[in-house]
């Protein structure tokens, strides 16, 4: 009769609350050992408070977690270390200027010492390559693919001899090969013996390696552990956005929302050509590197009025630096812009924007919003950018205005006066569309417009592009989601080391767009 646990992870009744806002409530799962485990649901559903609170890094208001049928201290890194619980984040937390084998090391023992290049290398070769992980260990972290940073950090998770280890949203950066590597590393743990708990946003990821798998919605557990070959994509896509919320999405819309099926294909409704000058025009553009990334090399791109262009790549892959050079704050080294048919190359941001530019950056809290600043004077930083703001302005008209425009883009708050600080992600994001997307608009530059928003505010922002784009604007959207791409762009190109790898037009096929992201299609075109 065997005396092992039957349960390798317990949560009963964990409770989070961060001041009135209730993170988790009263969710209690049990996760068998030795078994690949999804836990999945929308942006704000509590997947990363569940996975902190397991690894000692949150500490539950109330509850109980239990490790290989012994009880531990909640909220103590320490204690669920020595348990055998092992977390590795969405952002991975590698250190850039080591070598591989002073990361590992550094990671076993969490400080530094004198050691031979040689010596190190000698000891986690065998630890590394055992994981599958090949990788020359006197490279620097910062000079390695998104792919192999991801391997080093299960590799450094695992010099413990973990027993659990949690995977938050490890797909999240990756391409399809980079995916299809990872799956193939987390078998072969489950095969030693290790329970692997994966933090996933996307239903088919789901039904390709997880054993069972538990649904969180707004902090509740709705379902779970269920085994997941008794279960359809259809139920689960229910069970992560509730059925009522289903019912009122487009059904494209909603499968590339919760990644029910591999994206192969564009909307119906999308435009086969767009006509008409080119809005943006950029001709052997190069830039030098900055702080937005690695530089452009060469880069040749056409958007037409009515047209989404989406552009695919893993990330880091010249995407800011492509924004920046857009914006005016990256210089050129060479090639040229040309807006809405005018010569911009040395021409400011604000000379920019009176043409006609809008950016929905890619840090809303950090670039697009101050979080301390009202409503209303966030509002108008539209006209103060584009230099309208040097006359006499009456500051009750202004609010009048902006109450006017944040309820036509239904944005929940109580007044102007508020602080941009004080909304969700979701209304924060619509308070930068109401002032970014506007009738004058004529390139809209939406980077990364979705990250960390949940379905509805998700399929808003879709929406609100489509519109734009049917009243002829040009836009540029900038994603690390390929299912967002694949659903609204009219064509999606592909960065590869600041330069364009591949220009792509609906029916998309997910292994091109994939190989061109890695390179292992040079040019490809369809």
């Amino acid at each position: 009769m065997s005396n092992s646990p039957k349960s390798a992870l317990e949560c009963r009744n964990v409770t989070v609350k961060f001041g009135d806002v209730t993170a988790l409530s009263e969710v209690s799962a049990s996760f068998a050992p030795g078994h690949i485990h999804a836990v999945v649901g929308q942006n704000g559903a509590g997947k990363t408070t569940f996975a902190r609170v397991a690894a000692g890094l949150v500490q539950p208001t109330s509850g109980a977690v239990n490790v290989m049928g012994d009880d531990i201290r909640t909220g103590r890194v320490s204690e669920s270390r020595a348990a055998g619980v092992e977390l590795v984040h969405q952002s991975f937390a590698l250190p850039p200027s080591f070598t591989v084998a002073e990361t590992m090391e550094f990671g076993a023992t969490g400080k530094g010492g004198i050691y031979s290049r040689k010596g190190l290398a000698k000891k986690w070769r065998a630890h590394l390559a055992g994981l599958d992980v090949q990788v020359d260990l006197n490279r620097r972290i910062r000079d390695l693919p998104i792919e192999t940073q991801q391997g080093i950090e299960i590799a450094r998770a695992l010099v413990t001899d973990a027993r659990v280890l949690i995977l938050d949203e490890p797909t999240a950066v990756l391409s399809p090969a980079g995916i299809d590597m990872l799956f193939a590393r987390v078998r072969r743990l489950r095969e030693r013996g290790v329970t692997v708990i994966l933090i996933l946003h996307k239903i088919r990821e789901v039904l390709g390696i997880a054993d069972t798998v538990t649904v969180l919605r707004g902090g509740q557990k709705v379902e779970g552990p269920l085994p997941v070959a008794e279960v359809s994509g259809e139920r689960l896509a229910n069970l992560i956005v509730g059925e009522a919320v289903a019912k009122t999405l487009d059904r494209h819309d909603r499968d590339a929302l919760v990644g029910t099926k591999s994206p192969v294909r564009g909307d119906s409704d999308q435009p086969a050509h767009a006509t008409g000058p080119a809005i943006l025009s950029m001709k052997a553009v190069s830039t030098r590197p900055d702080s937005g990334g690695i530089a452009l090399d060469g880069v040749d791109l056409e958007i037409r009025p009515g047209e989404i262009v989406g552009i695919a790549g893993v990330e880091g892959n010249g995407q800011k630096t492509l924004v920046r050079a857009i914006s005016a704050l990256a210089d050129l080294t060479s090639g040229s812009i040309q807006l809405a048919g005018h010569d911009v190359t040395g021409e400011p941001l604000a000379a920019r924007r009176a043409i006609g530019l809008r950016i929905i950056p890619f840090e809303r809290n950090v670039e697009g919003l101050s979080l301390t600043s009202s409503l209303w004077q966030n509002w108008s930083a539209r006209e103060l950018l584009q230099g309208r703001l040097l006359k006499l302005i009456r500051p009750s008209a202004v609010r009048d205005a902006c109450d006017r425009s944040l309820k036509e883009w239904s944005v929940h708050y109580h007044n102007s006066a508020q602080k941009a600080g004080s909304l969700s992600g979701g209304n924060a994001q619509k308070v930068i569309l109401a002032r970014e997307i506007d009738p004058d608009a004529k390139l809209i530059i939406a980077a990364q417009p979705t990250r960390g928003l949940d379905i509805g505010a998700t399929a808003f922002v879709w929406q609100a592009l489509r519109q734009a784009r049917d009243r002829g604007a040009a836009i540029l959207l900038i994603s690390s989601d390929l299912d967002e791409l694949f659903d609204i762009s009219d064509r999606v190109v592909v960065m590869l080391s600041g330069r364009l790898n591949g220009e792509f037009r609906a029916p998309f096929d997910i292994g091109l767009v994939g190989a061109a992201m890695t390179g292992a299609v040079a040019g490809a075109s369809a």
